[in-house]
């Protein structure tokens, strides 16, 4: 089926054949991220996956069912490219312009003689749309994210550190199966909160504190993403009321949040929850991002988005507020969405935990 769609991009752009070296793309085809090397489909739906000696092993035991014919290389990238198309006489080559860096695409140019086309957004377009099998793939990842989350919960209070506490939380989710982190856990208290984005330091906990937890986990290539805020030995009023605010808004946008609706409208739907309460100018970030074999890929649930969402497509919803010396808060769970709504895919409990 993966092999179906390439094919059909390739002739719909009038190309010969699809050079792939983003290492998401790539393992979109072969199942697996080499760090380096090449794939190679022809419109005719022959395919190769190029290596070098490091990734050759692995490389074949994925082709089993993938289909790809494994070449190792002994030279350069390029050369085996050139080679190949003189073999099949290509003469256009469609490729990633919005990934490829100025120097690659300088020396496959060069090496082929070949006329190359974009392929824009085309590919993350055909990746946006997950299969069941990539959807029990990043079930798994989420899996492996919440149970490392519940039991890093037993480990937090007044005293700890942020940093402390992310290194330990990196370590449950390897521990239960993760192969890396989808990015650089989030793990915020006290007023470091309001930074949407913030870097864990040795800042410690104290009682009456939130604390913000942004974090995914990885399985055979594919992410996971959620936060969490809860509060330490207690919560006052307005903590309160905020948490629950963020919490009405992220229901909002999951209930709009189906094929067929604009990104921009499932945003409006959780914006105007916190505008309710004035707290909108708060609110700094889109609602969510597409979730895959990158942690953001594909379309924005901004209010600037033009996309609009279709069966298949997986992305975070995740409103927060951030007020500036004070708290922030942000809820997150990550949806698959369907005809008629979503599957949400999160389970941990979004009641405020007060530890």
């Amino acid at each position: 089926m993966k092999f179906d769609k390439i094919t059909k991009l390739i002739k719909d752009i009038g190309a010969d054949a699809l050079l792939l070296l983003n290492e998401s793309n790539m393992h979109y085809l072969c199942d697996f991220s080499p760090s380096e090397g090449a794939v190679f489909v022809l419109k005719s739906g022959v395919s190769y996956h190029i290596v070098d000696s490091r990734y050759t092993e692995t490389a074949e035991e994925h082709a089993k069912s993938t289909g790809l014919n494994v070449i190792e290389i002994t030279g350069k990238f390029t050369e085996k490219i050139a080679e190949l198309c003189k073999k099949h006489n290509v003469k256009k080559i469609a490729f990633e312009n919005k990934t490829i860096s100025l120097l690659s695409y300088t020396s496959y140019k060069e090496a082929t003689g070949c006329e190359f086309i974009g392929i824009d957004d085309s590919l993350m377009k055909i990746r946006n749309v997950k299969s069941a099998e990539e959807t029990k793939l990043m079930k798994k990842s989420n899996e492996i994210a919440e149970k490392s989350f519940l039991e890093l919960l037993n480990h937090v209070r007044a005293g700890k550190s942020e940093k402390e506490l992310q290194a330990y939380f990196d370590y449950l989710m390897a521990q239960n199966g993760s192969e890396g982190v989808s990015f650089a856990t989030i793990l915020l208290t006290g007023e470091h909160t309001s930074l949407p984005h913030g870097t864990p330091t040795n800042k410690i906990i104290k009682n009456g504190d939130f604390v913000l937890f942004d974090f995914g986990a990885t399985y055979k290539g594919y992410h996971s993403d959620m936060t969490r805020t809860v509060a330490i030995g207690g919560a006052t009023d307005e903590m309160r009321e905020m948490y629950y605010l963020v919490l009405k808004a992220q229901l909002a946008g999951i209930a709009a949040l189906k094929s067929g609706v604009k990104c921009s409208e499932v945003y409006k739907a959780a914006y105007d929850v916190l505008e309710e309460k004035n707290m909108g100018r708060y609110f700094r970030h889109s609602l969510g991002h597409g979730v895959g074999l990158d942690i953001h890929e594909g379309y924005n649930a901004s209010p600037k988005s033009n996309d609009t969402f279709e069966t298949g497509n997986v992305t975070s919803i995740e409103p927060g507020i951030y007020i500036p010396k004070k708290f922030g808060i942000r809820i997150e769970d990550v949806c698959i969405v369907t005809e008629n709504g979503n599957e949400n895919i999160s389970t941990v409990n979004k009641e405020l935990i007060v530890l």
